[in-house]
């Protein structure tokens, strides 16, 4: 069972989804703006199930101020916006899921049932770090911070997402496709010049030669 924070405007679509959501024995605080949002997120919420278009803002919003502070309370947005990259922003933003108005509720449930799985899998204790460091990249995995040469650097999570998966594995080449599908979760995404935009935001973001282009297959992280 989990305490769910539902963040719907939809006085019609909230209502209902929160008389289904109880009835399937999970504990429902339904927010119908960000405001109210804020104030019961300090209830701390096992989950967050958050509209896009809010009376006071986005969901994408509370999105960012949950990602500042590093909280991982997993998020399934819902949204009316059908666009690949309105998809890819909300999960570049920090949402774990990502379900297109109008939806069947069971299928939400599928989705929570999904997140509570991943939730139940995590240590009840873990460690106060993990730490991944090399050519001067700090990689703290528990608190989702990296520096670089003693700099907070400001990572987007799919950003975080690459560049961990290139320093788990320095100097092995990865294949466009092959990030696409460890990182985005997508076997068949239509374009890979996302992972491109991706590599030059992180070579931007550290040095020019961190990330080495391997003529023909892909990119990797050459450990010095």
């Amino acid at each position: 069972m989990a305490k769910i924070l539902l963040v719907e405007d939809d006085v019609n679509l909230g209502a209902s989804l929160e008389k289904y959501l109880r009835g399937e024995g999970q504990v429902v605080l339904w927010a119908k703006n960000l405001a109210t949002a804020r104030e019961l997120h300090k209830e701390s919420p096992s989950l967050i199930i958050l509209d896009w278009m809010l009376p006071d803002g986005q969901g994408i919003d509370f999105l960012r101020e949950k990602q500042a502070r590093h909280d991982s309370t997993p998020v399934i947005m819902l949204t009316a916006k059908t666009d690949l990259i309105d998809k890819v922003l909300g999960l570049e933003s920090g949402a774990n899921d990502y379900l297109t108005k109008p939806f069947e509720p069971r299928e939400l449930l599928a989705r929570i049932r999904v997140q509570e799985r991943n939730m139940q899998g995590l240590p009840k204790e873990a460690p106060t770090s993990k730490i991944i460091e090399i050519n001067g990249i700090q990689m703290d995995l528990l608190r989702r911070e990296v520096t670089y040469q003693g700099k907070l650097i400001d990572l987007t999570k799919m950003e975080f997402e690459l560049i961990r998966l290139l320093m788990e594995y320095p100097n092995r080449a990865f294949g466009r496709e092959e990030l696409l599908n460890k990182v985005w979760g997508y076997e068949n995404y239509p374009t890979t010049r996302t992972v491109d935009t991706h590599i030059l935001q992180l070579r931007q973001k550290f040095y020019d030669d961190l990330i080495e282009t391997v003529r023909g297959i892909g990119y990797r992280l050459r450990a010095v």
